[in-house]
């Protein structure tokens, strides 16, 4: 599962969510089982029933996929045979690149369409007007996030909010702003605001950002480890600098200690 699916579901699955309002109509859905295994492990993003008793299925997209009419075809007859009712398929496209996808598999004796809105076409001004922190996370998809004013005003709500919702919300956030590659601005202007909590420790998406952190200790780490070299043993050549690249955090932190006493540049790599 994409790290903004688990994003997207928790603003979608809020009670009353003006998100999935704009998306079906309802402003709550009875979800049901979303992970029951159909056809060839296929799995379905989300799954519910809304009040007047028909299905619907949701499915988050960021990229354009060849053959993808034919996958949601086989999601809904498969849906069908399980629940005894074919669903109304809805995809809410949320990739960077232009849309392009077909939203109807049509052929001498078919025609199986679904509905596909672009998350830019949704109402980014009534998300963001929301009292509700996710659904302001969510305008950044939509048009309204391509003004540069608007992740500083989702983290204005964000700081200003319960402080109990901080952690998940800016987590959510940096996850959902990655889809418009702004991951990076998120973390940069978090940095100006006193948001004391750290989504490292965030259980369900502290990992990813442990990993990148981590990806980015080790980058600065061999930048100042080439050029300490450089200095200490003269042009650093291609053969070290991949050996150099190779080494662990840790690794690097022990290499750099053995600069100061090594004599020639083998020196650094033997312990």
């Amino acid at each position: 599962m994409h790290e903004y699916d688990v994003a997207l579901k928790r603003v979608i699955m809020r009670p009353c969510s003006a998100l999935l309002t704009q998306l079906t109509g309802a402003p709550a859905l009875n979800w049901l089982n979303v992970e029951t295994p159909i056809v060839r492990n296929l799995r379905v993003d989300l799954f519910g029933q809304r009040p007047a008793g028909d299905l619907v299925q949701i499915e988050f997209q960021s990229r354009n996929e060849r053959n993808f009419a034919l996958r949601m075809a086989a999601y809904r007859f498969s849906l069908g045979l399980l629940h005894n009712q074919v669903p109304r398929q809805i995809v809410l496209y949320v990739g960077d690149e232009p849309m392009n996808l077909e939203s109807q598999l049509q052929g001498p004796e078919y025609d199986v369409r679904f509905c596909l809105i672009d998350a830019r076409d949704l109402d980014g001004e009534s998300l963001l007007a929301s009292a509700d922190l996710g659904h302001n996370i969510a305008s950044i998809l939509t048009r309204r996030g391509e003004r540069p004013d608007t992740l500083r005003e989702i983290l204005e709500r964000i700081k200003n909010g319960p402080s109990e919702n901080r952690e998940e919300a800016l987590a959510q956030f940096a996850v959902i702003a990655g889809l418009r590659k702004l991951s990076a601005e998120v973390r940069k202007e978090a940095t100006k605001m006193p948001i004391h909590y750290d989504i490292r420790d965030n259980e369900e998406f502290g990992p990813m950002f442990r990993e990148e952190y981590a990806k980015g200790q080790a980058t600065g780490q061999i930048k100042i480890l080439l050029r300490l070299i450089e200095k200490r043993f003269g042009k650093v050549t291609t053969a070290t600098r991949e050996r150099i690249a190779g080494l662990q955090p840790g690794q690097l932190e022990e290499v750099s200690l053995r600069i100061l006493d090594a004599k020639q540049l083998e020196d650094i790599f033997t312990a």
